[in-house]
């Protein structure tokens, strides 16, 4: 084993690329109990590490304190009194790399993020599978000596709701599934007429609860809340602390490619995910879940998917893609998990 003894790892956004280092570190702090960890992250995401034994949280203000070069260089004289022996970079961004140039000195290994695999992906030239995000992490720290293990992964235990989410939800003895129908980009998002006809059918058996963020999105989830029975929107109305407790109790995820699935993997909650434009094969797919929990629009007749990485570009008649994806298809996947 190398002669390090504490690790900086920066990865500073998005949701579900901070989220997917959780397993990573999870592993890392079971394996490898005497190293110490210290995330170097967005100050929102800190409750994401809260059970990691021997892993702390180093805020950084991008926006203000920390922003630009000569923020970084402020946060870099603040970071080398920490006295990390190696940084893990698992961002790889201008920002990550102008920072590591004010740590010179300190042994540095950033992810590799296989840019010309995915080139060839979305290309269609070499349509397999990449390997994940989760893997590409962990590669980091293997790069750094450390022989990390995801296979057997540890999951936390569920956590006790706070008074202000019982009195939202309420007590109910129907399994809970969670639904997360938003993502960064529309190609990407089921559309909501037909997410109605799934809430409308899985609402008479179990219990809803929609996730979501912003303006536009909690008005359409409340309307929704309202047109059903059993159904509740819970977005806005908690902390992202207190929303990682909900998450914790449910039996199912239902998300789009997007950052709840990934805090639902996380937790070792069960997630199906329904894909648009965007396709598994380029690794995002939430950790540790069943290939059959990735639900694919129909590449018969949409076979340049995936169009991107991201969900930004495709063709303008690929941009409903993700409707070649019945209901009846998602019910039946959630369904069959449940029974």
């Amino acid at each position: 084993m190398p002669n390090i003894k504490h690790i900086l790892v920066i990865r500073l956004s998005a949701m579900g690329d901070v989220a997917m280092t959780v397993p990573v570190l999870r592993a890392f702090q079971e394996q490898y109990p005497d190293i110490k960890l210290t995330v170097l992250t967005r100050e929102f995401f800190k409750p994401f590490f809260r059970d990691l034994k021997n892993v702390s949280v180093f805020s950084a203000d991008v926006k203000r304190k920390h922003k630009g070069v000569l923020g970084l260089y402020k946060l870099s004289k603040e970071l080398k009194k920490l006295n990390t022996d190696a940084v893990a970079d698992l961002h790889n961004v201008l920002r990550s790399n102008i920072l590591k140039f004010f740590l010179l000195g300190i042994k540095v290994v950033q992810i590799d993020k296989g840019r010309k695999a995915k080139q060839a992906l979305i290309s269609g030239k070499e349509v397999k599978q990449l390997k994940t995000t989760v893997e590409r992490y962990a590669d980091v720290f293997r790069r750094l000596g450390f022989l990390l293990d995801l296979s057997n992964p540890k999951f936390p235990e569920k956590k006790a709701l706070s008074n202000k989410a019982i009195e939202i939800i309420g007590s109910d003895t129907k399994e809970w599934i969670g639904i997360a129908p938003f993502a960064a980009y529309e190609s990407k998002m089921y559309p909501l007429d037909l997410l109605t006809e799934v809430i409308n059918s899985l609402s008479k058996k179990y219990r809803i609860l929609l996730f979501g963020g912003g303006k536009h999105e909690i008005e359409q989830l409340n309307k929704l809340q309202d047109e059903f029975e059993n159904v509740t929107s819970i977005a806005g109305k908690l902390s992202l602390k207190e929303e990682i407790d909900v998450i914790s109790n449910l039996d199912v995820m239902l998300s789009a490619d997007s950052g709840n699935g990934h805090i639902a993997a996380m937790l070792g909650i069960k997630v199906v995910t329904i894909w648009g434009v965007t396709h598994p094969f380029a690794g995002f797919t939430p950790f540790n879940q069943p290939t059959d929990y990735c639900l694919l629009p129909d590449r018969d007749k949409f076979p340049k998917i995936p169009t991107s990485i991201y969900g930004n570009k495709y063709p303008e008649n690929y941009k409903e893609a993700i409707r070649s994806i019945s209901p009846e298809t998602i019910v039946n996947k959630i369904n069959s998990i449940l029974s």
